[in-house]
């Protein structure tokens, strides 16, 4: 008994302390929450004391800044910003180097197996498909006859024996440049230009061959031309987003229309932008082509942060000061504007880490964080002194646009029909007998949510089709996700109907059977002559087509009837004195260090031999996993050697590099949420906004993938804005709904809608606007960045105006309607409250009422 006493107790107990504890944690986010809406309150009422200079500084600091820009500088190298900084095929490359430096001042063509260097390199088929091998094409092709073709430089093989090409469809020659020190790098580039302009020529003057050319310098300057091809349609994309900002804003009462409001917040917009880019060009950053994708990161922020600032003001009373109206907006919008700005800056921070493995990512993510942090720093500054100005036009009744002053009723009737048309307005007169009238609902946006769209979305028989709807959306997803590649071909990243597209289209059609040339490195002295290391290094190499002094070697001794196990001393001295010095055998010098010992005794203490691989389809994954497979197979052998090709230093690592700045904005993004829980009034926000973020997040990627993009640096970026774009829209709309207090889910989903709807819709439209033109942009890069960031905002609307609405509705938090006791004398006692704020003409009606 006395224990079951003491255990009831301790229960007892435990409750009451778990009570006290939540309900402690409960007021310290209510104190914080209304500490930080107190404070923002304030900062409005200072900034809208000193609106000059809260609209003049951004400016001129934008002016000084940005004036550096027109003297930017363009990254001239490709693998700086896309190759895996830390990986291990560059330290692979430099032991190669050191081990077998390229000599380049030779007449013989050498393989680009180390560094490309300078080179032009042309692939040749005929328009009929005809035999590129046969008398007449070779005497058009090449004028001296010379017989240069090995297995690598003919394409579309048809084998007429074993040993023997019976014709090729395509031929491809490659011409390497001494470039050893600037003044000769100038020059071949220079000839590279002119190599290009050569061939096009031949080509207008030879219509019965096709020649695809390319050199050293065409990735990259097919690279950064989708800067170049993109502006005229950025600037349409401009103008589309002005217009249409400007009507989202305007309404027919010419008084309380706000269009250079819509207009002054892209301009916030374009200031951040601009402030930005200056300093990061005095800083010493370089521009390229990645930088396109920041406008529309600051757009779907910057335009939602305005928009949502003018919805609030919109709620607040006519009859107040402007200072007091501007409070009241600083206080409702900035605390969720705030937040979601320290997630842009916390997300894209992490991406511009050291731990960001691929420096175009790592740039774009630095520099979203500065135009981010000074566009939040411009919206509280310049876009709320401009909410001031048009404040003081509007209670002056002043109009809108031309900001004159607008005639009373009875005035205006004796006007032409067009000018009451310009100027009409309501003056607080004509609604001062309706009660709870808010002379902002004539607005085209507000009507359509209020009147229409909040009671059809949470109709009783539309949500079984939005729920069904949802779980088609979640399939498809799914079957998308499940194919997601990584896309490492650089190809995908330049501007379209370019020299590299071409190049890479016909090597891939002529030349995809086989992989490039493979260098295989032994890197230390091995018992070459030890007939148990020559059959290690045979099977380490079987399966691939080998070009191979030592294999050669081992033949030529067996065609001699010599045997391959011979000492140390006579198969050194054979190998040198007799293979190769035979003229067929005499080019593989270049592949054998030897070194003198102090008995003058000769040793091989490093040698290469060269594979190809028979590819698929798949070339690039396939040679991704054949070098994973080598590199294994290296540190388990006998034989230390390496393997390398230049295309390797774009692969290796590639996966993890690209999606390791999403892995990280993602859990920087939980652990914000988790510890921001107590900045917010409901730490069940924060819940609810974390299962939509993953919600969204995972449709873009499965329909990314369904629409044949595949996950690279381009994609991964806008998938990192698409967690922030998402929290954006969404936060506003869960807080109001779970904070929401007395009335059903509907209610509150209904009124959290008509809050938040329509800076919501104002945003995504002025955004999928915006996007429109950067579909036609022939590049790539631009194809990616549009399909992504359209996706994002598609799926993030759908979220917000259809799944959520209805989800809501019947989960968690459950709202509990207030009984209200039907006292008159409590309903005296309200009315006489509320009455407080009112003026004077209503207070006497009141009164009188009452």
């Amino acid at each position: 008994m006395v224990l079951s006493r003491l255990w009831e107790s301790f229960r007892s107990h435990s409750v009451h302390l778990a009570l006290l504890s939540s309900l402690c944690t409960r007021m310290l986010r209510q104190v914080l929450h209304r500490g930080l809406r107190t404070s923002f309150a304030r900062l409005g009422h200072f900034i809208a004391s000193h609106p000059v200079f809260f609209a003049s500084a951004p400016v001129l600091i934008s002016i000084l800044l940005g004036a550096s820009f027109s003297r930017y500088q363009i990254e001239e190298s490709v693998e700086y910003l896309l190759a895996p900084k830390h990986s291990l095929a560059k330290i692979e490359r430099n032991l190669v180097n050191s081990l077998f430096p390229v000599n380049r001042s030779k007449h013989r063509l050498y393989s680009d197996l180390q560094t490309p260097g300078r080179y032009g390199r042309v692939i040749i088929t005929s328009f009929r498909k005809a035999n590129m091998l046969d008398q007449h094409h070779t005497d058009l092709i090449l004028k001296d006859g010379r017989e240069v073709y090995n297995g690598h430089q003919l394409g579309g093989v048809t084998v007429h024996s074993k040993d023997r090409v019976k014709s090729a469809e395509a031929i491809q020659l490659t011409y390497y440049l001494q470039a050893i020190n600037s003044l000769n790098d100038m020059v071949a580039e220079k000839w590279e230009s002119i190599f290009c302009d050569t061939v096009e020529l031949f080509q207008k003057s030879n219509r019965k061959v096709k020649m695809y050319p390319f050199t050293s310098s065409s990735l990259r300057e097919d690279f950064q031309k989708t800067s170049r091809v993109s502006e005229r349609y950025l600037i349409t994309s401009l103008v589309l987003v002005v217009t249409l900002a400007i009507l989202c804003c305007s309404m027919q009462d010419c008084v309380r229309s706000k269009p250079w409001l819509g207009l002054l917040g892209l301009l916030t917009v374009s200031l951040a932008t601009l402030t930005a880019a200056g300093i990061i060009n005095l800083t010493g950053g370089k521009y390229n082509s990645t930088f396109l994708g920041i406008p529309f990161v600051m757009l779907g922020h910057g335009l939602y942060g305005t928009f949502e600032m003018l919805s609030s003001w919109r709620k607040t009373r006519e009859d107040q000061h402007v200072k007091e109206r501007t409070a009241a907006v600083f206080a409702d919008s900035m605390l969720s504007f705030s937040l979601t700005t320290a997630m842009y800056l916390v997300t894209f921070g992490i991406g511009a880490s050291p731990f960001t493995n691929i420096e175009a990512a790592r740039i774009f993510c630095c520099n979203s964080c500065i135009a981010i942090f000074f566009n939040y720093l411009y919206v509280l500054s310049f876009y709320g002194s401009s909410l001031v100005f048009t404040g003081y036009i509007e209670n002056n009744y002043q109009h809108s646009i031309f900001c004159r002053k607008v005639p009373k009723p009875e005035v205006l009737q004796e006007k032409p029909v067009w000018y009451r048309f310009l100027l009409t307005a309501k003056f607080s007169e004509d609604t001062a007998d309706s009660e709870e009238t808010n002379t902002y609902e004539s607005h085209l946006l507000v009507c359509f949510l209020k009147r229409y769209y909040c009671d059809w979305i949470t109709n009783t028989y539309v949500k079984p089709f939005v729920v069904l709807f949802y779980l088609v959306y979640i399939s498809f997803a799914l079957m998308g996700y499940l194919q997601v590649n990584e896309g490492s071909d650089l190809s995908n990243i330049v501007a379209t109907a370019t020299r590299t597209i071409e190049y890479t289209t016909a090597q891939q059609k002529y030349f995809s059977n086989y992989s490039p040339v493979i260098g295989f490195y032994i890197y230390e002295s091995i018992e070459y002559w030890n007939t148990s290391v020559q059959e290690d290094v045979l099977e380490y190499t079987k399966g691939f087509v080998r070009i191979s002094w030592f294999e050669s070697y081992l033949n030529y001794l067996r065609k001699l009837n010599i045997s391959t196990g011979l000492p140390k001393k006579n198969f050194t001295d054979m190998l040198r004195n007799s293979f190769l010095k035979a003229p067929q055998y005499a080019h593989f010098s270049e592949d054998i260090i030897f070194s003198k010992k102090y008995n003058n005794e000769v040793d091989v203490v490093a040698s290469r031999m060269f594979l190809v691989a028979k590819t698929m389809e798949t070339k690039r994954e396939e040679l991704y996993d054949l070098l994973e497979t080598l590199r294994k197979l290296s540190l388990t052998s006998k034989v230390k050697f390496i393997v390398f090709n230049p295309s390797f230093v774009y692969m290796d690592r590639y996966a993890s590099s690209v999606g390791a700045p999403l892995q990280n904005s993602c859990i920087s993004a939980l652990f914000l949420l988790f510890f921001s829980a107590f900045l917010v009034a409901d730490s069940l926000i924060n819940v609810w906004l974390t299962l939509t973020v993953a919600s969204v997040e995972f449709g873009v990627i499965g329909f990314m993938t369904l629409w044949k993009v595949e996950l690279d640096c381009i994609s991964v970026l806008c998938l990192i804005y698409g967690i922030n774009y998402t929290i954006d829209n969404c936060a506003p709309l869960l807080s109001t709904f779970v904070l929401g207090k007395d009335f059903t889910r509907t209610k509150w989903v209904k009124n959290a809608l008509e809050v938040h709807g329509v800076a919501i819709l104002q945003s995504y439209l002025c955004y999928i606007v915006g996007l429109i033109p950067l579909a036609a942009v022939p590049s790539n890069l631009t194809r990616t960045l549009f399909r992504c960031l359209f996706l994002i905002a598609l799926v993030t609307f759908f979220h917000c105006f259809a799944i959520l609405p209805v989800i809501l509705t019947f989960v968690p938090p459950s709202k509990k309607k207030r009984k209200e006791k039907k006292n008159p004398e409590n309903r005296e006692e309200i009315e006489c409250v509320e009455m407080v704020d009112m003026d004077s003409t209503r207070v006497v009606d009141q009164i009188t009422t009452v």
